[in-house]
């Protein structure tokens, strides 16, 4: 069985993830996913990789899984716990000495015009849930934003890409683009939008289990 540490996105919280926790708990799977101390004025890339290691403790089986922007925090986590497998869900891959903030141009980002936060991030999140999001939110307010990523290189750890055919945040052509161009490989894909953490939890755990499966020992 498997460790996985499950990081959220920007403004985000450990509870976006709550349900695909549950999914993974209940196949016997062990699961952390730490709030990042987004709010801490101070905060940056140590404190981030600090606070989800200090979660992973000693295990020793780890799979690191980044939603968004906490795939700039997954790669540093990875390296530092020689984790088994590394997966980025509709995540932003970094580059070395880029800082999250050059991202979005380096990438060549575009914003879809006209959507709410809802229809932009959460199209097929039920209702309750999509509320539930919003309210947890939180300001990121930490100090990472205009530091470059500290990692040398990204890490040499087996690395899976996840994208959402319907996410109008990060569109799929997109995601497609950067895994090629900055991990070399193919991603792999399923319908949801952005958060499909909560409209499909079920179907992105099974998904997380599978590739866990093709490096386990």
């Amino acid at each position: 069985m498997a460790t996985f540490a499950l990081i959220h996105g920007g403004g985000g919280s450990g509870w976006d993830w709550h349900l695909v926790a549950a999914r993974l708990k209940e196949s016997g799977h062990d699961v952390v996913a730490p709030d990042l101390p987004i709010e801490d004025p101070q905060a940056a890339w140590a404190d981030f990789t600090d606070t989800v290691v200090s979660a992973i403790g000693d295990a020793d089986e780890v799979v690191v899984v980044g939603h968004s922007y906490g795939g700039f925090t997954v790669p540093l986590v990875a390296e530092r716990v020689n984790a088994r497998l590394l997966v980025f869900v509709a995540g932003m891959v970094p580059a070395p000495g880029e800082a999250p903030g050059e991202w979005w141009g380096n990438v060549g980002f575009e914003s879809a015009e006209g959507l709410s936060t809802t229809e932009q991030f959460m199209a097929d999140v039920p209702a309750e849930l999509a509320e539930e999001n919003e309210r947890r939110g939180r300001d990121q307010n930490s100090a990472e934003y205009s530091v470059p990523w500290p990692g040398e290189r990204l890490p040499d750890v087996p690395t899976k890409v996840l994208l959402f055919r319907d996410d109008r945040f990060f569109a799929a052509d997109l995601l497609r683009r950067v895994a090629r161009e900055r991990l070399g490989v193919a991603s792999d894909e399923m319908a949801g939008s952005h958060l499909a953490l909560l409209s499909r939890p079920d179907e992105l755990a099974d998904r997380l289990m599978a590739y866990y499966a093709t490096v386990a020992g």
